[in-house]
């Protein structure tokens, strides 16, 4: 029996709550695989399209009057583990009941905590939100006063600072329900950013990328495996070219050989390599692969694996 960290991507989640829920009903069959093979199973998950939107709604309804104020980005946040959190253990909970398992979900709305002098707060690059064309960024640009820049060939959108992780603030919390046996949505969308001033917590305007938190995660519960799971089955070099190679396995040296020579891109598949050499270098075994195959990834039969 192992305990696993799964981490699953926010884009991965769906554009609309129905769409959402449809999703995570799939998502929840691999889900329990891992935990009916006898896995402790933690999960950790995105939300840069759900958070985006909600802050975009919110300025929204505040401009029209129908609310006072737009509501604080940290407390968007919230908002979006709540949500998620909600659809996952849903899903997860009737395929539990499906196969006679006698366990729960739980979704425990995570603070994580960053450090306030940290440079992103200078340089936003985390993407949220919707994809818009050219124009319709300018627009928002000009209207809003947003940071908006081109993502991998998709489109635009809006970026926010993403400072690195430091701490899970409830992380006693989360042991205490993986030692029970519960299944944990936890650090959902990075977790709520907050810093440390004279003894309290304060809530800030950022997103923390989901793989470092889930990597952080994954070294403080002391996890045997982080599985980051994405669109691809394997991780590739040359990507999207003739010569482009699926990798099976990296150790340490050979990923930063590959990121040294610009293989992944920021905020795509970067992060998500450089958050399985941070849970690597601690003696875990990290795995990057698709949702479809995150059962087979486990024996070693598909994904990348990331090696100290």
């Amino acid at each position: 029996m192992s305990k696993i960290v799964i981490a699953l991507g926010g884009n991965a989640l769906g554009n609309t709550p129905e769409e959402q829920l449809q999703l995570v009903t799939e998502t929840a069959k691999s889900i329990v695989d891992l935990v009916e093979a006898g896995n402790d199973v933690v999960i950790a998950h995105g939300n840069g399209p759900q958070v985006g939107m909600i802050n975009l709604g919110m300025s929204t309804a505040a401009e029209a009057g129908a609310i006072k104020a737009a509501m604080p980005f940290p407390e968007c946040g919230a908002m979006s583990q709540g949500y998620i959190g909600y659809h996952l253990q849903n899903s997860i909970q009737n395929e539990l009941a499906a196969r006679k398992i006698n366990k729960s979900a739980v979704t425990v709305v995570t603070q994580v905590l960053v450090d306030e002098n940290d440079p992103a707060f200078k340089h936003p690059t985390k993407p949220i939100g919707a994809f818009y064309t050219k124009e319709q960024a300018d627009k928002i640009v000009a209207e809003k006063g947003y940071t908006m820049v081109e993502d991998a060939g998709r489109g635009y959108r809006q970026v926010v600072p993403s400072p690195k992780p430091v701490d899970v603030v409830e992380k006693d919390a989360v042991q205490s329900l993986i030692d029970a046996g519960q299944i944990v949505i936890t650090v959902g969308g990075g977790g709520i950013p907050v810093i440390k001033k004279d003894g309290k917590l304060y809530g800030v305007p950022s997103v923390i990328d989901k793989d470092f938190a889930s990597a952080k995660l994954a070294e403080l519960v002391h996890a045997d495996m982080l599985i980051i799971l994405t669109a691809v089955d394997r991780v590739a070099i040359n990507f999207g070219k003739p010569n482009q190679q699926l990798l099976e396995s990296m150790n340490l040296e050979e990923a930063q050989k590959y990121i040294d020579e610009g293989h992944f891109a920021p905020g795509s598949m970067l992060p998500k390599v450089q958050a399985a050499m941070g849970f690597a270098a601690t003696g875990g075994k990290a795995i990057i692969a698709s949702l479809e195959n995150a059962g087979k990834a486990c024996k070693g039969e598909s994904g990348t694996v990331i090696v100290k």
